[in-house]
C-alpha cells in the first residue's frame, strides 16, 4: 500500500514538474531586453533552433573593419506566431545572409530580440513575432 501511494505521489510530482518548468523558462520582453537600444545587424546564419517557447537563430556579424566576427543569438516569437507571419521551418537556413532589426539585451551580451528579418538574397522582409510591441503597450 505504501509503495502504491509513493508511486502516485511521484507521478503527480513528475507531471506537475513537466507542466510548470516551461512556464518558468518563459520571460517578459522588458525583463531581458531594453526597448531603447535598437540595432540593425547583417550576418550569415550559423544555426536555427525552431522550437517552443521561442525560435532562436544565430548569425555571424562582422565588425565595421571586417576584421572580427561575432556570433549573435537572435530571439524571435513562438513557431506558431512566426507561421502566421509567413515563416516556415525552411524559410531561413544555415548559410543565408540576413538583415535583422532588433532590440539589444539589457546585459550587453551578444543577444537581441528580432522585430523583423530580411532575407538578403530575395529582399523578403518578415516579421519576427516579437513580444516587444505587446509588452510596451501595457
Amino acid at each position: 500500500m505504501k509503495s502504491r501511494m509513493f508511486g502516485l505521489v511521484a507521478a503527480v510530482f513528475g507531471v506537475s514538474l513537466a507542466v510548470t518548468t516551461p512556464l518558468l523558462a518563459h520571460h517578459s520582453f522588458s525583463a531581458e531586453y531594453d526597448s531603447k537600444k535598437q540595432v540593425t545587424l547583417k550576418g550569415i546564419v550559423t544555426k536555427v533552433e525552431w522550437m517552443n517557447p521561442h525560435v532562436y537563430f544565430y548569425i555571424d556579424v562582422k565588425d565595421e573593419t571586417g576584421d572580427n566576427i561575432t556570433n549573435w543569438a537572435m530571439e524571435m516569437g513562438p513557431p506558431n506566431g512566426l507561421e502566421r507571419s509567413g515563416w516556415t521551418r525552411n524559410t531561413m537556413k544555415v548559410g543565408d545572409e540576413v538583415i535583422v532589426e532588433a532590440t539589444l539585451a539589457k546585459d550587453n551580451s551578444k543577444q537581441a530580440n528580432a522585430r523583423s528579418v530580411t532575407m538578403a538574397a530575395t529582399g523578403k522582409k518578415l516579421g519576427a513575432a516579437s513580444s516587444e510591441r505587446l509588452n510596451n503597450q501595457q
